[in-house]
């Protein structure tokens, strides 16, 4: 793995100093280089470029399976799944502290060096060589989907799945170090996007201690929590509505012998995912315009800091965590944590890494991503709603907002609380796709028949053919009972 994690590296670096030395020559054609604004402007690139790449290795090293973070989470499996998923918040929320340090640094020097804007350019220093780590964002889904074919294919050898297996740990890393560079973008777009609402409101300067600005803070600062918790339970929502099509289909197959249909499980997921991303759209886009309009610029401008802080926080512990989760797996099945065991993804071990792999999936790949988008969007809103808060559409500037327009806001949150109401009303009464108790009552019985095949109960079974489920769970309970009865009594 080290080779392969080599060759990101020199491409990442290579790409780095191409940028470097082209935006040397477009600033010496276009500004010239006999001047310090030009050496300003070339160092605020460097310092994005810097930044971004120092929050791609501190990511790697805390996701990467040969790396010691990955591997305590690993190590955590001989104690059960509790401690795995213990242990993997723990380094989730460790892995904060580089970004963040970097992030800090970048921004107090391209102030420093070009004011507002410099930080503006240094997020864009920071994008310069999305290509490259675009491409390596990518290569992890594509190497995920390799080993899926690779695991369902019977005529695969078992050395091309281990190859698979070391390409997919090597996508979730290269995965992670993405997200890194995308998420310290966000936050220095956002930031900038965040000074230019300040000057289109004409706000020179903010007290914290104001009694609007704290609360938007407060305010701002729970908005990604709710947004990643919808997500979140979006994604759990539709696993159970997957889960049991699943069983539905192997209980038919298993009673009349139906055939699988795939395509019914790719409808439920493709139909969840639109619908439950209703709820969260609405809170990116109009969060911001019923703060604003209802308790005013500065208000919203507490809101947009609160929800860069910990959103980006949040992305960043969410995305590393789960990334890290994938590839304790992954050690763990490659037989490294056991190197004497022939089967290693048949050890407890494995089964407790599974359920913290299974909790990060959605960590890294649903609610870790969609934070930046919510940074950004709200930023953007932001923005475009400030000539609603000014005098004359904006002609006249002005850090006072007027008393008597708060009932604009209050009529949006009205409408907007209907319109939520209503909604989860109508997709309660829709949600209902299975009956569980029946499915998982004969997923039972079909279970309890296949162990009773397994134990070599011939008889039993000859019992159970030509009966439907119910009649074979009535047939089976005899069975049981006579059994229990001839068992011998002990003492």
């Amino acid at each position: 793995l080290n080779s392969l994690l080599w060759s990101i590296r020199l491409a990442i670096v290579a790409s780095s100093i191409l940028v470097l030395g082209l935006t040397w020559v477009a600033i010496g054609l276009t500004f010239g280089t006999d001047n310090s604004e030009s050496w300003k402007l070339f160092l605020t690139v460097f310092v994005g470029i810097l930044c971004g790449n120092s929050i791609g290795f501190a990511t790697e090293y805390a996701t990467s399976y040969t790396a010691p973070p990955t591997v305590s989470i690993a190590e955590k499996s001989y104690t059960g799944p509790a401690t795995v998923i213990i242990q993997g918040l723990g380094i989730g929320m460790l892995s904060c502290v580089p970004p963040v340090l970097c992030v800090v640094v970048a921004i107090l020097a391209a102030h420093a060096l070009m004011g507002v804007y410099g930080i503006a350019v240094c997020a864009v220093g920071m994008l310069s060589t999305l290509g490259v780590t675009l491409a390596t964002d990518a290569f992890g889904p594509v190497a995920d989907n390799a080993g899926g074919i690779a695991e369902m294919s019977e005529e695969v050898s078992d050395k091309t799945r281990d190859t698979t297996d070391s390409l997919d740990a090597l996508g979730n890393t290269t995965a992670a170090t993405g997200k890194g560079f995308a998420i310290g973008s966000a936050v220095l777009t956002a930031l900038a996007l965040m000074n230019a609402f300040a000057d289109a409101v004409g706000l020179d300067q903010v007290n914290l201690l104001d009694e609007v600005v704290l609360p938007g803070i407060i305010l701002g600062a729970a908005l990604p929590f709710v947004f990643a918790a919808l997500t979140m339970l979006s994604v759990g929502s539709a696993a159970e509505s997957i889960i049991y099509e699943c069983r539905s289909q192997l209980n038919e197959k298993w009673e009349r012998g139906a055939p699988l249909d795939s395509q019914k499980c790719v409808d439920i997921c493709t139909t969840e995912s639109v619908k439950e991303m209703v709820i969260p759209g609405l809170l990116a886009i109009f969060t911001p315009v019923v703060v604003g309009l209802m308790i005013g610029p500065r208000s919203l401008l507490g809101l947009l800091a609160g929800s860069i802080s910990s959103g980006f926080l949040l992305a960043v512990m969410m995305s590393n965590a789960g990334g890290a989760w994938d590839n304790a797996k992954k050690y763990v099945g490659k037989g490294m944590l056991h190197p004497e065991n022939k089967h290693p993804k048949k050890t407890d071990e494995y089964k407790a890494v599974v359920v913290g792999d299974t909790v990060g999936d959605p960590f890294k790949d649903t609610s870790g991503p969609a934070l930046n988008i919510l940074i950004k969007l709200m930023s953007v809103v932001s923005l475009v709603i400030a000539p609603l808060m000014t005098t004359n559409g904006g002609d006249d500037p002005t850090g006072n907002w007027p008393k008597n327009r708060w009932w604009h806001g209050l009529i949006i949150l009205g409408v907007l609380s209907i319109f939520v109401f209503a909604y989860y009303t109508v997709i309660g009464s829709m949600a209902t796709l299975h009956d569980k108790e029946d499915i998982d009552q004969k997923a039972k019985t079909r279970k309890n028949a296949k162990e009773m095949q397994n134990r070599g109960s011939m008889g039993s079974l000859k019992s159970l053919e030509g009966k439907t489920i119910e009649e074979g769970a009535k047939v089976e309970e005899k069975i049981l009972t006579h059994r229990e009865a001839k068992a011998p009594t002990t003492v």
